[in-house]
């Protein structure tokens, strides 16, 4: 779960749209973006439905490259099996949602899919979240392939090596990093610490943000920078990854 959030956080994070400081934006010239979360939290489901959803307005998806990570505070068992936090529905949902990132790379494929079913949880429908294929005009086929396979369960263990292997570690969920940077509780905030990582032309969404503090003279750092204790985690491959998930089948009740 996520910490309580202070109110003057959102501002502080706003600050960020002026002043000056050396942050360093992926090869592309986009924000590289990390969500790592878990799909029954109330706070990821939260984030990812009235937050993280607003990438998709007035160009800020331009200026960053997304990724999300569905593990969230899970851990592997000694016999490799996984153990979700909110219980074996969780494991559920965290590997449906890493077989749609699988599944269809295109960020604003899994997201839609993704945000949908957040949407499900939100609202406690979480049962319902086949109906999210329909609703999004998606062949359920490769992510049901993938869910019933070990391709799925090497995916979950995948991700969660990842988050294990973040420095410094995530304190709770969801944990945002923007640019190498964790947000810590500023994490509603991103979006202006997107705006100030981005190099390029601002698009509209960060000359919105810069519009409404026009006179703030100063810069908040997000905090210190994460890496991975693993140099290889972006090459692991279907091989490299052992272990089971312990969970309910989707098509069991």
């Amino acid at each position: 779960m996520a910490a309580r959030l202070h109110h003057f956080l959102p501002l502080a994070a706003l600050l960020l749209l002026v002043g000056s400081g050396d942050v360093a934006a992926a090869g592309n010239g986009k924000v590289p973006v990390a969500l790592y979360y878990e799909s029954l939290c109330p706070a990821s489901a939260d984030f990812v439905v009235n937050h993280l959803a607003k990438i998709f307005k007035d160009g800020l998806l331009d200026a960053e490259d997304v990724n999300l990570v569905p593990y969230g505070n899970a851990k592997v068992r000694v016999n490799g099996a996984i153990s979700c936090q909110h219980g074996p529905y969780e494991c559920i949902l965290n590997n449906v949602e890493a077989c749609a990132i699988d599944a269809w790379p295109d960020l604003n494929v899994h997201f839609g899919f993704i945000n949908c079913v957040e949407d499900l949880v939100v609202k406690n429908k979480r049962e319902e979240w086949e109906s999210c294929f329909k609703k999004q005009n998606l062949d359920p086929k490769p992510v049901m392939e993938c869910y019933n396979s070990e391709r799925g369960q090497k995916l979950s263990l995948k991700y969660g090596k990842q988050t294990d292997a973040l420095v410094p570690p995530h304190k709770y969920v969801p944990w945002v990093v923007v640019d190498g940077q964790p947000l810590y509780d500023d994490y509603e905030g991103f979006e202006s610490f997107i705006c100030k990582a981005y190099k390029g032309h601002p698009p509209k969404a960060c000359q919105e943000l810069s519009r409404q503090y026009p006179i703030v003279q100063q810069m908040v750092k997000a905090g210190n920078g994460v890496s991975y204790n693993s140099p290889d985690l972006e090459e692991l491959d279907d091989d490299s990854v052992d272990g089971e998930i312990e969970m309910v089948r989707a098509d069991a009740n």
